[in-house]
């Protein structure tokens, strides 16, 4: 009896190690599916795209990259010349000297991007005067490209792909839609690396490049802290969304380095429409530069008349140094920029009456505008 009761006991014993055994592996089971549950929600979790992956995804494979090449022709002293001589003498004396035409093939690159089938945008310094140009895709694929027209004035060119598609096409956004501090990514191909993505801030709007000493660009730009290094010129600039926010055309360097300026994409749609019609643009202008001069005593801006060029339209109709805009046609002057849309509004071959005060008086005078490329035939 004592042996059968004992025996039971064992048994009842084995039974609750095994009924612990059973119910550890089983609450092991159930906290294994739980934590790794938990681990697998994690991981969709960080796998979550970045908005910049996401922008680039959307327009990045339409960035291409530009190879140019052009005849570049050098005249050097011939090896017959047996005296070498200074070129002021050259020049103020009428010597000359045997020359030997010397002829070099040079080669560039930049970066541009596709807004429609096979046409692509870049910069006008980066495919000016080439013989040949090669426009790489990202998938690999290289094609041969005819420019259709440039301006230099603002910097733009629009190239036509020889070949049959289908291409990658970047989305175009709205220029005015953007603030300082928005996200900026800037996209292109820096000395030669393929693919290279950057990414900052919208810094400053419509800055007037005149103030950084370049003269020979008449556009207002976005400037970026995004950074763009030699070879991202023609490349994107996009927003967050992956669209194309303006496109990149110029890097201060030396003291100040680290600010890049964009044309803002509204004006290069007006630039490109005119140069798929027309082949060149035409900027309207009278012959003056200007002066934001700020008043201390109301802290209001004067939009004065710095220079006056000779026999200009301006100078034909008697606007002098000093004079102060206030009115072009029906708009009013705040600032120089506006003197400038006012001019383009207005166009060439039409006259626009501007309203100046000259000495505490206000006048109006008459000024026909003429395209800047034909200032120098005005006499």
């Amino acid at each position: 009896m004592f042996y059968l009761a004992k025996k039971k006991l064992q048994i009842n014993k084995l039974l609750c190690i095994s009924a612990i055994i059973l119910g550890l592996s089983v609450n092991s089971k159930s906290f294994s599916s739980t934590y790794k549950k938990r681990i697998d929600n994690s991981l969709i979790a960080n796998e979550s795209k970045s908005f910049i992956t996401k922008a680039i995804e959307k327009s990045g494979p339409a960035v291409v990259t530009i190879d140019t090449q052009r005849l570049v022709k050098s005249n050097k002293i011939s090896r017959n010349s047996k005296i070498l001589i200074d070129p002021y003498f050259e020049r103020f004396f009428g010597l000359t000297i045997p020359y030997e035409s010397q002829e070099r093939i040079e080669q560039g690159q930049g970066s541009g991007v596709i807004i429609d089938n096979g046409i692509v945008l870049t910069n006008a310094h980066v495919v000016n005067q080439s013989e040949k140009l090669i426009v790489g895709l990202q998938d690999g694929r290289k094609f041969s490209g005819k420019v259709l027209g440039q301006d230099m004035l603002t910097d733009l060119a629009v190239i036509k792909l020889k070949g049959k598609g289908p291409w990658p096409k970047a989305s175009l956004g709205n220029s005015d839609d953007i603030n300082v501090g928005d996200w900026a990514i800037a996209v292109g191909n820096p000395y030669g690396l393929e693919n290279t993505v950057t990414l900052g801030i919208i810094s400053n709007l419509n800055r007037n490049v005149s103030q950084l000493g370049i003269y020979d660009k008449k556009i207002e730009l976005i400037q970026t802290d995004a950074a763009i290094n030699p070879g991202n010129s023609g490349g994107p600039l996009l927003n967050s969304k992956g669209e194309v926010i303006g496109i990149n055309t110029l890097i201060r360097s030396g003291p100040g380095a680290g600010l890049s300026f964009a044309i803002p994409i509204n004006k290069v749609k007006e630039i490109v429409n005119e140069l798929l019609v027309n082949g060149k643009v035409i900027h309207p202008m009278i012959g003056i530069s200007l002066i934001n001069e700020t008043s201390l005593d109301t802290n209001n801006i004067k939009v004065k008349v710095g220079y006056v060029v000779p026999k200009s339209p301006a100078a034909k109709s008697g606007i002098l140094v000093n004079d102060i805009i206030l009115k072009v046609e029906k708009e009013y002057i705040y600032k120089s920029s506006d003197v400038v849309d006012a001019i383009n509004q207005n166009g060439v071959n039409k006259f626009a009456n501007i309203l100046i005060e000259r000495n505490n008086r206000l006048i109006n005078i008459n000024v026909r505008p003429i395209d800047i490329r034909d200032l120098s035939k005005n006499k």
